[in-house]
């Protein structure tokens, strides 16, 4: 198996090398060409069919291609005219990168059928398209300023990628009076250059050289390239530090805070490096003072306040100061400060108080001397001038008078009140004349005593009180406060009655006033029907000495209660018995039956009476009005309807809660009623002033007051009223049947004059109740001397009729005698 892999192989290697042997035979002749380089694409290079003896003919037949040995291909052959060209610009530099005089580019010429190879030689001709370029395009040199003339310093070499008379030829330098260059050639025909320092260098008049190292090769036209070469001036300590001046001079304001800046020093020094970097420091002339007082920075040297600078302690301070800097050989400067003290206003005012009086009674004397002041300020000039004054002087009863220089005089300017202003806060205020001007303030407190010189006074001049009536005794009706604005036994107070008479009683029999605290208690329980007002005074006086008072008008009013049941009037009937009416049964619809009269002796709304039907035997015969009593009938008696009808009445007034009175009437029914009836008078003894009866005027008396007039006028209409003339009766028809019954009764002459003028009254309700009843009601005099009257009840008729048992009331009526 093995025999028969190796047997191939062997085979392969033989052909092979028969090959190889067969080919060398046809490359053993070489042509060469030569061409400059950068030849524009297209370009003939020579003619390879004739050259070569080819037939032009056959380089398509035999497939002719071109083979750049170890290169790009730039050659390309034309089959059609058997010329080689250029295919691509050459560049000599890219093909041959050393730096040698000849250049070639090998290439074969493969034709096929039969093979043949034809070996080319193309020699590259260098031309000047490269200029001079320096490795470093900038060179930098330190060099010290203490060099001396004639050293040399290497620089970079230049190249040019082209040779021989195309490579540098030359080097050229910038003008410069302390640089020239020295230009060598090597054993390879390189050219060198070298820095020659031509002068002494200062670092302080230039530290900088700029120069220009130019390169030129020797092609026509010839190619240059330029390098920039910069040399720094190393410098030496060989300068001393500088001051701008030898003295300065600074103002300070005292009292700066520490810290600030009094000013910054600023030294110079040529050199640079630490040969310039300065130590500033005090020297041994400044004071220890002044170096508590300003620290001075060392590398800055910046000054600044350190302690409390007073231009009262000193005014100016001198320093001392050097500048050394950091050379091997120190060198230094010295300079001086002189600081200046700018004096401000940093003293306030002071006030001193010599004299002080804190208590002064209200009523002293203007210009009277409170408190004695000394002002003062340490500073000096216009700083130490002051000025005292008085805080809101336009608002206070005080004010200062400059006694002597320096001492002020606080008086009394205005009567003082303590009732207004009880204690003063006083602010003395001192401020002097500096810019910006200082203020001190003192307070001083001035308290004020009292005199007793305000009276009590009332909040109100006149009380009016609302009590009402059945009041309990000893009830409180108000309490009375006066305010007295003294103080302590001037402000204590004591309240009591002025005294005063009313009908022969007091009025501390009546009324009870606390003497502390002013509550006012009712003594005795009030009626209103006897009492409706009282008007006295109550005094506030007090404790002071002397002691002041004042008083204040009271005025009780007595406010009315539903304590008085209604008094019915009319018709009149004795106590406990029944009314008793006789109408005719042919009485129309609407006939007044009766009028029921009662009257309340309260007031207002309690006094309101009102009427109903309590009990009535027939309701559909009799109705009534329950505001004026009327009793009238509501249709015909019918022949079933009784001859006798009975009727409950109740008064009922509007308090709350209600009273009420009832009255019963019996009315009876006839068929005929006379025409004209004369009264005939029965000498029967009857009282009529019962205690109803009393009650009956008043009452009477009292609504006649309400609704008529007040009570003076009443008073003055009565003074003047005439005297009562009598009336005749008219004569009695002849044809008629008269009966008369008669009730005479005689009044006491002592009755007061409100009771005459209820006696009217009621005469003038019982004229009223008869009239309307249909019947003639006459009052004349029976008694000659006008002790009574004669009082007389008609019924009316045209024509005479039957006689019936009619009532006429008389009555004996006392005649008021007038003035």
């Amino acid at each position: 198996m093995m025999a028969l892999i190796i047997t191939p192989l062997r085979t392969r290697f033989v052909v092979g090398v028969f090959v190889f042997i067969a080919l060398w035979g046809f490359v053993l002749s070489i042509t060469r060409y030569s061409i400059p380089e950068e030849m524009e694409e297209g370009s003939f290079v020579a003619n390879l069919a004739t050259d070569l003896g080819l037939d032009v003919r056959s380089l398509v037949q035999r497939r002719a291609k071109l083979d750049v040995i170890h290169s790009k291909n730039y050659l390309d052959i034309n089959k059609e005219t058997g010329e080689l060209v250029i295919r691509e610009k050459i560049d000599r530099e890219s093909i041959c990168m050393t730096k040698t005089t000849s250049c070639f580019m090998k290439m074969d010429v493969i034709l096929e059928n039969p093979i043949r190879i034809f070996n080319i030689e193309l020699e590259i001709m260098d031309i000047n398209d490269n200029a001079p370029v320096f490795r470093r395009r900038t060179m930098q040199l330190d060099i010290s300023e203490a060099t001396p003339s004639g050293e040399r310093f290497s620089l970079t070499n230049a190249v040019d990628a082209d040779v021989g008379a195309n490579s540098i030829k030359t080097y050229y330098l910038s003008k410069s009076k302390y640089f020239n260059i020295d230009i060598q050639t090597g054993s390879d025909g390189s050219k060198y250059v070298d820095l020659v320092l031509s002068g002494n260098l200062d670092r302080e008049e230039q530290a900088v050289h700029n120069l220009i190292l130019t390169a030129v090769d020797g092609g026509v036209p010839p190619r240059s390239g330029t390098a920039s070469i910069i040399i720094n001036v190393l410098d030496i300590n060989d300068n001393a530090p500088l001051f701008s001046q030898p003295v300065f001079e600074i103002n300070v304001p005292e009292n700066s805070p520490a810290g600030t800046v009094v000013m910054t020093l600023n030294a110079t020094d040529l050199d640079e490096g630490t040969n310039a970097q300065l130590l500033y420091s005090y020297t041994l002339y400044t004071s220890e003072k002044t170096q508590e007082l300003f620290s001075l920075d060392p590398n800055s040297g910046e000054i600044k306040v350190k302690g409390v600078i007073d231009y009262e302690e000193s005014q100016s301070f001198e320093m001392y100061i050097q500048a050394q800097d950091k050379g091997a050989n120190p060198l230094s400067g010295h300079c001086k400060v002189m600081v200046f003290i700018t004096d401000l206003n940093d003293n306030s005012p002071e006030i001193t108080i010599k004299s002080l009086t804190n208590l002064i009674t209200e009523n002293v004397d203007v210009g009277t001397l409170i408190a004695v002041f000394s002002v003062s300020d340490r500073d000096s000039g216009v700083n130490g001038k002051v000025e005292l004054t008085l805080s809101q002087q336009e608002t206070l009863p005080f004010l200062l008078n400059n006694s002597s220089e320096g001492y002020f005089e606080l008086l009394v300017s205005k009567p003082l009140d303590r009732e207004i202003t009880s204690e003063y806060d006083i602010i003395l205020k001192v401020t002097d004349k500096g810019s910006p001007p200082l203020i001190e303030k003192e307070t001083i407190t001035l308290e004020i005593l009292d005199v007793n010189d305000n009276r009590p006074t009332f909040p109100q001049s006149f009380y009016t009180i609302h009590v009402e009536e059945n009041n309990l005794p000893g009830a409180l009706l108000t309490s009375l406060s006066a305010f007295d604005p003294d103080l302590h036994e001037n402000q204590y107070l004591v309240y009591f009655i002025m005294e005063k008479e009313i009908v022969n009683t007091s009025m501390s029999m009546l009324f009870s006033i606390n003497p502390e605290n002013g509550n006012l208690y009712a003594l005795k329980t009030f009626d209103y029907e006897r009492e409706k007002d009282f008007l006295f005074h109550i005094e506030a006086r007090d404790s002071g000495v002397p002691p002041l008072s004042s008083n204040v008008t009271v005025h009780i009013i007595i406010v009315d209660q539903n304590d008085n049941t209604p008094l019915i009037v009319s018709p009149w009937r004795a106590q406990g018995s029944v009314i008793e009416e006789v109408i005719p049964r042919s009485t129309d619809k609407g006939h007044l039956v009766a009028k029921v009269i009662a009257i309340d002796a309260d007031s207002e709304q309690n006094a309101r009476v009102t009427y109903q039907l309590l009990q009535i035997s027939d309701a559909s015969l009799f109705s009534l009005d329950q505001y004026n009593g009327e009793i009238r009938t509501t249709r015909m008696f019918s022949y079933r309807d009784p001859r006798q009808q009975r009727l409950v009445i109740v008064a009922k007034d509007n308090g709350n809660p209600a009273l009420s009175a009832t009255v019963t009437i019996k009315i009876s029914t006839v068929e005929h009623v006379m025409s004209f009836s004369e009264t005939t008078e029965l000498p029967l003894e009857y009282d009529m002033f019962t205690d109803l009866n009393l009650y009956l005027v008043i009452g009477l008396g009292a609504v006649s007051f309400l609704l008529l007039i007040t009570i003076l006028v009443i008073i003055v209409l009565k003074c003047q009223k005439p005297k009562p003339k009598a009336i005749k009766i008219p004569p009695a028809n002849r044809n008629s049947v008269i009966s008369r019954n008669s009730v005479i009764s005689q009044r006491s002459s002592t009755i007061a004059d409100s009771t005459l003028i209820s006696s009217d009254a009621y005469w003038y309700s019982l004229f009223l109740a008869e009239t309307r009843k249909g019947k003639v009601v006459v009052r004349q005099p029976i008694i000659p001397k006008g002790a009574g009257y004669f009082v007389s009840s008609i019924p009316r008729s045209i024509e005479p009729s039957e006689t019936t048992d009619s009532r006429a009331s008389t009555l004996e009526e006392p005649r008021r005698e007038l003035p």
